[in-house]
């Protein structure tokens, strides 16, 4: 009987710290979400509200481009800069989120279930968690760059340009951009994972983000209507995002007052969501894969 030496030998170099393991997979991951070319048209996109709402912030605050736009309007301005207008752009990004998180987030988890690399993947010293959370970390730094970074980045503009002190009579304004925002980006990227866990071909799991959003929308408005109730707008998630993006902003009011729901019931139904989807997450992301046939 031959013998052949032992090629294999142990790695030897330095470990990844344990609990910087999961950023390895998120760094993989925001490889894989810029890979695409429709991401980047998409991101692209998302930015060009930004930049037309940068314009108006700069004609209201400055009287010589406002004489030049309006043809001496007499000073006065069609733009008022306020909690208002900044609702306006933080509902324009989050919805824009949305179709970011649509087309990236099937991306990010069913291209493991679908090619079987899950039980590889987990078979290394990462937990379940660990995983999760580094496609967690991914998805949320793509969205934050077209919600929340460049909402604040017109708030602070704003702060500078106004002829007027602004800021500090409007932190509330900045500090609601920023937990509005947060908000959502911890909601789609929930639901993104755990409709691409569920659905592991790409197309469906990007339709399936927008009927998890709108269809129970849908639901909600014909139990309203037939019932004569407002809970069924709990089902409908723009308007409770749009109601609770309102009052973190402390803007006027949409909605009938008969409509309007309460702070608690909002918060409840996002928190029921959420945990809903960790239930998904809990009973999908498995070491192991079920071949039936």
């Amino acid at each position: 009987m031959s013998v052949f030496d032992h090629e294999y030998r142990p790695y030897e170099g330095r470990l990844t710290a344990l609990g910087s393991r999961p950023l390895v997979l998120a760094r993989y991951a925001m490889n894989e979400a810029w890979s695409s070319k429709i991401s980047v048209g998409l991101f692209v996109l998302g930015l060009l509200p930004c930049l037309v709402n940068l314009v108006i912030i700069y004609v209201a605050d400055n009287p010589i481009a406002r004489a030049l736009i309006l043809r001496g309007g007499g000073g006065n301005t069609p733009f008022s800069i306020g909690e208002s207008f900044f609702l306006q752009v933080l509902e324009t990004q989050c919805w824009f989120a949305l179709v970011l998180a649509a087309w990236i987030a099937p991306r990010l988890v069913s291209f493991d279930l679908s090619d079987n690399a899950l039980p590889i993947l987990l078979s290394h010293p990462i937990s379940r968690f660990g995983y999760l959370l580094g496609k967690f970390i991914a998805l949320a730094v793509f969205l934050s760059y077209v919600t929340w970074i460049p909402c604040l980045t017109l708030f602070v503009y704003q702060c500078y340009a106004s002829p007027v002190p602004w800021g500090m009579d409007h932190l509330r304004l900045g500090a609601g951009l920023f937990i509005g925002a947060a908000i959502w980006i911890l909601l789609l990227s929930m639901v993104g994972l755990a409709v691409s866990s569920w659905v592991k071909w790409r197309v469906i799991a990007t339709g399936a983000m927008f009927a998890v959003v709108f269809v129970p929308a849908g639901v909600g408005g014909i139990a309203s209507a037939i019932l004569r109730t407002k809970w069924g707008l709990l089902l409908n998630i723009p308007v409770v995002m749009s109601e609770l993006w309102q009052r973190l902003l402390g803007a006027p009011s949409f909605m009938n007052s008969r409509l309007d729901l309460p702070t608690f019931a909002i918060v409840s139904v996002l928190i029921a969501a959420c945990m809903l989807c960790v239930a998904v997450l809990n009973a999908r992301i498995r070491a192991r894969e079920v071949v039936r046939g």
